[in-house]
């Protein structure tokens, strides 16, 4: 039995406590570990990956965060991971599954590729194609959003309207890439949008978050109401998380003015503490579950309702 199970994350916070009591449930101890401490050693005898505080490699690791830096920086914490699955160390979520999803542009060229409703979307480097797609577009009548390629909680997203400024190509939220994609009209003054958690293939949580502006991430004061996990944002939401081929994610379903629902993004380290305020399962036990059965094997239930 795994007794210990590192948890990769550099701010175990509110969902770092949860997590450990999850697992503390199934006489686990989660110990939180930076992927920057973490390094390849080569040399002979040694497994590999040295992981601090573990003697030898564990039989799982828990992916609850992938921090930032350089390039290089982040493939070398990328690099950790894809070599402890090769190492056949579960993953969850494993390397493949968090590039394919920290990403924007793969995740949307993932959905597209599987027919996953998702608004029209480009990315590119150049600032003459980024200027004419946007004049074409905004002259067309239609408005855009530019977020950045990495980010989350709706950091430096924009909405990009004709006469609006153009995006200074190395500014902090652009950094050289531009990450365009036409604008889901939810209800101007009514905005929402759906987050639905997937585990296991499943649909375990849902709800509805109401902004006080285009917005509409609990980060940036999005209020949350329940959402049945059945119906067709939950089946959307479950076809983008078998594009991406995931463990388990947060999937963001927004609905226009004219009924149509559009899948914007999945995220592969999402954040629950929102979602939990308004469901009744406990998402952290269901993860740690959900975790554990991987590594026995076998069990594939979901935890208790607490």
């Amino acid at each position: 039995m795994v007794n210990r199970i590192p948890v990769f994350t550099d701010d175990p916070g509110w969902h770092g406590k949860r997590l450990k009591d999850a697992f503390a449930a199934r006489g686990r101890e989660a110990v939180f570990v930076s992927l920057k401490d973490c390094h390849l050693d080569l040399t002979h005898g040694r497994p590999g990956i040295h992981i601090p505080g573990f003697d030898r490699l564990p039989g799982g690791v828990f992916v609850r965060g992938v921090p930032g830096g350089t390039l290089q920086q982040v493939i070398l914490r990328l690099n950790v991971l894809h070599a402890l699955k090769a190492l056949g160390v579960a993953v969850y979520n494993d390397g493949r599954a968090v590039e394919r999803t920290v990403d924007k542009g793969m995740t949307s060229f993932l959905l597209h590729q599987n027919s996953v409703p998702t608004p029209p979307t480009w990315v590119c480097e150049s600032r003459e194609t980024a200027h004419n797609l946007i004049l074409r577009e905004t002259m067309a009548g239609r408005t855009l959003v530019i977020k950045p390629l990495f980010g989350s909680q709706g950091q430096g997203v924009r909405k990009l309207e004709a006469g609006s400024p153009f995006p200074v190509p190395m500014e902090e939220h652009v950094d050289g890439v531009y990450y365009l994609q036409n604008y889901v009209d939810s209800g101007e003054g009514a905005w929402h949008d759906h987050r639905v958690f997937i585990v296991n293939g499943r649909a375990v949580g849902a709800m509805v978050r109401h902004g006080s502006h285009w917005i509409n991430n609990v980060a940036q004061g999005g209020r949350c109401e329940p959402l049945a996990v059945e119906g067709e944002v939950a089946d959307l939401a479950l076809a983008a998380a078998r594009a991406v081929n995931i463990d388990y994610c947060g999937v963001d379903v927004i609905r226009d003015r004219q009924g149509k629902l559009y899948v914007l993004e999945v995220n592969s380290i999402p954040a629950w503490k929102g979602l939990q305020s308004v469901v009744e399962l406990d998402i952290a036990q269901t993860l740690a579950d959900d975790f554990l059965a991987k590594l026995a094997g076998g069990y594939s239930g979901l935890a208790a309702v607490s």
